[in-house]
């Protein structure tokens, strides 16, 4: 029998431990054991694109970095880009960005502000996380101190040596885009002299915008041949099964945002997980133990169609992102979409209206039958076909099956609802508008 490695030391000396044995650890820089077994609190960076409202499912990725690094005694700071986001980070993309304007990179910020509240602790303190936003120092730096403080310290051999150009070169890669890593590499700087900030943490690859910052700070500081800070690679996470993490089937981005991506179709996407996928976001997106996660591994082995690690991982993240409440009710709702009994409460009904973000009907369109009302809601894409469907059989309204291809819409439940079932699986509520 093969013995198990023990478990990661208590604090700060065992996260590099712990990030190892989760699989999320990618590179990390020389002498930051020995930092982290000091004891002494570290505060550790990790930036945040503003390009959109509200982050998305593989945001959750650096920010269970950082309540990681918080919940072992480290300070977490999250600094949000509103300075670098009107330019744009080159690395791991094959285009230019598009530059934002001040007015939307600030509300893009405050509402990402908002949602890192749900994970890290802003309380005063000596491992209170803090947020900064890198417009406050880039946008008053005028091109003479740039180039002067800055531009200076970096050769053009050693900025073109980095991947996340050399993979933009022949597709064209500007001036502005070319320099993004100078500007990282000054946040940093400026961290660490106003704020102590000792290290950075980044996706594998922002390393060589991390190790920018390094040189830079080693260059100022006057500390010597090593630099004083320390960085941190976190694994690309590339899902065995080959779906694109973070994204729906539709191909469209999973967000934190309820209005974005509703609570119900936030739990589906983990819940519908592939097998092969699962161990690996036990291990980077929960908190739970190694005991646990090993106990739901074997569980899923065992019996994968009961898919109970798929169920528990996406309440907890559920749960996490919107609250224990909406993570039941997703639960509520998905058990109800998938049973063979019509719904009929009308509470069930709303919250599935609500979380699937299900269609309704004005009163004009109501009064133009089950026909009209299947194609204007889009459960039929014309009423030709909506006609077909009936006539076929394969329509049920509110439990009872339509065969009149003339009929009329009946009672809707509690005055408002319809629940509607195209085929035996397609399950929706439509919500019926009042005059």
């Amino acid at each position: 029998m093969t013995e198990r490695p023990p478990e990661p030391a208590p604090g700060l000396p065992g996260l590099l431990d712990e990030l190892e044995w989760r699989g999320i650890l990618h590179a990390s820089t020389p002498g930051l054991g020995e930092r982290l077994a000091t004891g002494r609190t570290i505060s550790a960076y990790i930036g945040f694109d503003p390009s959109a409202d509200s982050l998305h499912a593989g945001s959750l990725i650096p920010i269970f970095g950082l309540l990681r690094l918080q919940m072992r005694g480290g300070r977490p700071v999250a600094l949000v880009g509103g300075g670098t986001g009107m330019i744009g980070d080159p690395s791991g993309r094959s285009s230019e960005r598009t530059m934002l304007d001040e007015a939307t990179v600030l509300a893009n910020a405050a509402a990402i502000h908002a949602q890192l509240e749900r994970f890290l602790d802003f309380a005063p303190g000596p491992t209170g996380a803090l947020m900064a936003n890198n417009l406050d120092w880039l946008g008053r730096m005028s091109l003479i101190e740039y180039l002067r403080d800055v531009g200076k310290h970096f050769t053009i051999p050693y900025m073109l040596a980095k991947d996340s150009v050399q993979t933009r070169l022949e597709r064209g890669l500007s001036f502005t885009e070319f320099s993004y890593m100078t500007l990282q590499a000054a946040d940093f700087a400026h961290l660490y002299r106003t704020l102590g900030v000792e290290m950075q943490m980044g996706g594998a690859d922002q390393w060589g915008n991390i190790t920018a910052g390094l040189e830079l700070i080693r260059r100022t500081s006057g500390d010597g041949e090593e630099s004083p800070a320390h960085g941190i690679a976190y694994k690309l996470l590339l899902a065995p099964s080959g779906a694109k993490f973070g994204k729906s089937e539709a191909g469209e981005s999973v967000w934190l945002d309820p209005r974005r991506t509703t609570p119900y179709a936030f739990y589906q996407y983990w819940f519908n997980a592939d097998d092969r996928d699962v161990p690996r976001y036990l291990r980077w997106f929960t908190l739970w133990s190694r005991e646990e996660i090993e106990a739901l591994d074997a569980l899923a082995a065992e019996r994968p169609d009961a898919r109970e690690a798929q169920r528990r991982l996406a309440f907890d993240v559920t749960a996490r992102v919107h609250g224990t409440e909406e993570a039941r009710a997703a639960v509520d709702v998905s058990v109800a979409l998938f049973q063979r009994e019509p719904v009929v409460d009308p509470v069930l009904l709303a919250r599935i209206h609500a979380g699937t973000a299900g269609p309704s009907a004005s009163p004009e369109v109501v009064a133009g039958g089950i026909a009209v009302l299947l194609a204007e809601t889009g459960l039929a894409s014309s009423r030709g076909e909506a006609r077909r469907l009936i006539g076929g059989g394969g329509i049920t309204v509110n439990g009872t099956r339509v065969t009149d291809q003339a009929a009329a819409v009946p009672e809707p439940i509690a005055g408002e609802w319809l629940e509607v079932r195209v085929g035996k699986r397609n399950r929706t509520v439509v919500r019926l508008l009042r005059g």
